[in-house]
């Protein structure tokens, strides 16, 4: 009897996995990819920052240094911008270290004088490089707040690793790290305000209105050390409508019973507490006459007619998406109050250094902005003719696409990039039915392209990508987020990883030409004696100089 004979099966071929491209973009992991970014960070820092000659930067660096070592004699101090918790960071930071006997010139008193000028450039690269240091700080600490909120908003650690490097490495974050402005602080609390209000706004908890509070808090601090802060306040409703889901109705607490409305209650109590006590700055700021009397209403020959639209615009937002998302009435008040609170609470922040013109210019922060506005938008605006405001933004729209090519303009800005995958991605997420996916980044899109487009009146400056370039960072990163499965398809690392040298090579350009240029502190004269009044410059004829 024969037995039969087993024929082996033939072999499957064996498919290649294909590579997961976020794995290999971030192969140290979350803790050791934030310390590897703070490190780049530290060292470009050093490389390119923090010993370049004191008078290369001037510009705000010294106005803020100015500012800082006059408080520190006691004196009073006022910046336009107004840039008052950067000044107030400078003048902190330098009696620090003067107590710890590390900076001897921390205030204005003891600055030598201008005719002994080797004492005079010793003490200047010393305050100089020690407000730098402010800078960088400033800046990474911004970087590991993002990294933090985005590692909320997102479930991948890959992708919020991957929007953090593009933030750490964006031209705004990369040339406030090295200079003292004002934007860095402003945009980067306004940024963060947003993002706590995207992740609330999909996970209803008990405490959703003190996270409104914060954001709320958050915004008018920004707007306290930059102005131009107000248009992105402005865009923040518009842009928190499309988040959420059925999950963000509210939870059980805030169901409309007597322990929801004792907490509205209680919230509207430490609102009116607040406000209350921000009443006096308030009433300066709506009659600034006395204050600043060189200053003229924007609308109606009043002030505080587009601050009550702007409060409005904001109301109406919060309402809609109580109504879109299913919000409980108690919730709902509670989350209005929140925003007086947290507003008001802000506001009582002039106080830590009170001077009556910043208080001015942050509630009247759009008549200020005017005044350093370009001709074409004085006349458009002073005309009265909608049609001419309208057609000069047109043309700013214009002139921000073209950048945002980077071919037709060059610049110092590595996010464009970006936007030349964001762009199809929208489309690709719409079509592929993610259609709020979609809408979420479209909008972020178009806020960056609008705020860019009224930028542009002042040349739309790399110190001003800070507001936008966060945006165009979390309309990538939510596109990515929800079509992650995009990471195996073949060009995906070869595209990622050009991305990645793009943003390290574009964003190093600004920092290693400000660092090897070759000009002299001469200019510094065309607005030393008008900013730096009681600090005459060696090299200049004016303020004279005391013996």
């Amino acid at each position: 009897m024969t037995k039969p004979v087993a024929i082996p099966e033939p072999r499957r071929p064996v498919l290649a996995r294909p590579s997961d491209t976020f794995a290999r973009l971030t192969p140290l992991g979350w803790t050791s990819g934030l310390i590897f970014i703070v490190a780049l960070l530290a060292a470009s820092f050093v490389l390119a920052g923090y010993f370049v000659v004191y008078w290369l930067t001037a510009d705000m660096d010294f106005m803020v240094v100015y500012s800082a070592l006059l408080l520190n004699d006691g004196q009073p101090a006022f910046f336009p911008h107004p840039a008052y918790f950067t000044i107030l960071g400078v003048k902190l930071w330098f009696q620090v270290l003067h107590h710890l006997n590390l900076l001897d010139t921390y205030s204005l008193s003891r600055m030598p004088p201008a005719s002994d000028r080797l004492a005079f450039d010793a003490a200047m690269t010393s305050v100089i490089r020690a407000a730098r240091v402010v800078a960088w700080m400033t800046a990474t600490s911004f970087v590991v707040v993002f990294a933090g909120l985005a590692r909320w908003l997102v479930r991948d650690w890959r992708v919020a690793t991957l929007a953090t490097f593009a933030f750490a490495f964006s031209g705004g974050v990369e040339f406030h790290m090295r200079v003292l402005r004002s934007e860095m602080i402003a945009g980067c609390l306004i940024i963060f305000a947003l993002m706590t209000l995207i992740a609330v706004s999909r996970r209803p908890t008990i405490w959703r209105p003190l996270a409104i509070a914060v954001a709320a808090m958050l915004c008018v601090l920004g707007l306290e050390n930059k102005i131009h802060a107000i248009l992105l306040i402005a865009a923040l409703p518009l842009l928190i409508l499309p988040f959420g889901g059925p999950a963000s109705a509210s939870n059980g607490f805030w169901s409309n019973n007597a322990r929801a409305w004792l907490a509205t209650l209680t919230m509207a109590l430490v609102a009116g507490l607040l406000l209350r006590a921000a009443l006096p700055l308030i009433a300066l700021g709506l009659d600034p006459t006395t204050a600043m009397p060189s200053l003229h209403p924007l609308l109606l020959g009043k002030f505080g007619v587009y601050q009550l639209g702007l409060l409005a615009w904001i109301g109406a937002g919060m309402l809609t998406f109580a109504m879109v998302r299913r919000v409980c009435l108690a919730e709902t008040f509670a989350a209005i109050f929140a925003v007086i609170a947290g507003a008001s609470l802000g506001l009582l922040a002039l106080f830590i250094e009170y001077n009556p013109s910043n208080v001015v210019v942050v509630l009247n922060p759009i008549e200020e902005m005017m005044t350093f506005a370009d001709q074409s938008a004085a006349s458009a605006i002073d005309s009265g003719n909608p049609f001419a405001a309208i057609g000069l933004f047109l043309s700013g729209v214009a002139s921000v696409l073209q950048r945002y090519t980077f071919v037709f303009f060059t610049s110092p800005r590595p996010t464009v990039f970006l936007t030349w995958l964001i762009v199809p991605g929208i489309v690709y997420a719409w079509r592929r039915g993610e259609r709020q996916t979609a809408t979420q980044s479209a909008l972020f899109m178009l806020c960056a392209i609008a705020i860019d487009s009224l930028g542009i009146r002042r040349g739309l400056k790399v110190e001003y990508f800070i507001f936008t370039d966060p945006l165009i960072i979390i309309a990538g990163m939510l596109l990515l987020n929800r079509m992650n499965d995009l990471r195996f398809h073949k060009w995906a690392y070869p595209i990622g990883a050009t991305l990645v040298a793009l943003h390290i090579g574009v964003s190093q350009a600004e920092p290693i030409r400000m660092a090897t240029a070759r000009r002299g502190p001469e200019p510094i004269c065309e607005w030393n004696q008008h900013y730096l009044p009681l600090l005459p410059m060696p090299w200049c004829e004016l303020p004279a100089k005391r013996p």
